[in-house]
């Protein structure tokens, strides 16, 4: 008679064991809520906005963080902001009455912020992901000898470079490829030492 009293205790204390989620991965499930269901009204469509981007861009700014874990920060917020930005695009297209039902102004002013946060964001993003192509090694001191290590995880910025999708894509990712095999790997997870970047 134990056991199901056990297995009881083990389900109620398992169901407490709940994951917070993030405001930013909470909008993007509204989203993707609100895209799988067809065009939402003007008040679904009010509770998606980009006005909550300030401490995702503090955290890719962070240059104290792992150049790895800044670009995907970078990627995280910026796919994040195109997705809230093409809800507003998919719902406006397919009902232009939204463009002038009550409340309209506010939810041109919503989507026009989208728009400007994500061309913002872009412009830092590859700004900063064309840093690490043209330089993308530094040099770490390892057991008395200099050696020339990448900054950063390189299947992360192949993953950057697609996301931004610039016109010149396929020349970014060849000189990631050529660098990758010329670099020693940056050391996974073992502590880095301190770095002096190579320009």
């Amino acid at each position: 008679m134990r056991l199901p009293a056990v297995a009881t205790v083990l389900l109620l204390s398992s169901a407490g064991c709940v994951k917070e989620i993030s405001s930013d991965e909470r909008l993007d499930r509204e989203t993707e809520f609100l895209q799988a269901r067809g065009t939402p009204d003007a008040a679904e469509l009010g509770k998606v906005h980009c006005d909550d981007t300030g401490d995702a861009l503090n955290q890719a700014r962070n240059v104290n963080r792992p150049e790895t874990d800044r670009v995907i920060s970078y990627i995280e917020l910026y796919s994040s902001l195109l997705k809230r930005k093409a809800t507003f695009d998919a719902a406006m297209t397919r009902n232009p009455d939204l463009n002038y039902t009550e409340g309209s102004q506010k939810l041109v002013a919503a989507r026009d912020n989208c728009i400007q946060q994500a061309a913002d964001v872009k412009v830092e993003f590859e700004t900063y992901v064309r840093e690490l192509v043209s330089v993308p090694t530094v040099q770490e001191i390892k057991g008395g000898n200099t050696v020339t290590v990448a900054r950063l995880d390189f299947n992360t910025l192949r993953q950057a470079i697609d996301t931004l999708n610039p016109e010149d894509k396929e020349q970014l990712l060849a000189r990631v490829l050529t660098t990758e095999k010329q670099v020693a790997p940056s050391g996974g997870d073992e502590e880095p030492a301190p770095r002096k970047r190579g320009k």
